[in-house]
C-alpha cells in the first residue's frame, strides 16, 4: 500500500541580491579587521583570503538579478528541424 504523493510546494522566493551583499559586508569587515590587527608576515595571505570573498560578492550581485530575469523570461522556440 503505497500513498499517493502530495504536490511540490512552490518554491521559496528569496532576495538572493541582499544575501550575497551581506555577505561581502562581511568579508569588507573581516578585512578591516585583518588590516588593522596586523598579521605576521606568513599569514597575509587572509587578506587575499578577504579580497577574493569581496570579489566574488560583488560578482554575485551584479549576476544574480541577471540569473534571475534570465529564469523569468519564457523559453525560446525551438527548430524542429
Amino acid at each position: 500500500m503505497t500513498r499517493a504523493r502530495r504536490p511540490d510546494p512552490e518554491p521559496m522566493r528569496t532576495n538572493d541580491v541582499r544575501i550575497a551583499a551581506a555577505g561581502t559586508a562581511a568579508w569588507a569587515v573581516a578585512l578591516v579587521v585583518l588590516l588593522v590587527a596586523g598579521l605576521p608576515e606568513d599569514d597575509r595571505w587572509w587578506l587575499w583570503v578577504c579580497a577574493v570573498g569581496i570579489g566574488i560578492g560583488l560578482f554575485a550581485v551584479w549576476y544574480v538579478p541577471r540569473l534571475n530575469a534570465s529564469r523569468e523570461r519564457p523559453p525560446a522556440p525551438r527548430d524542429g528541424g
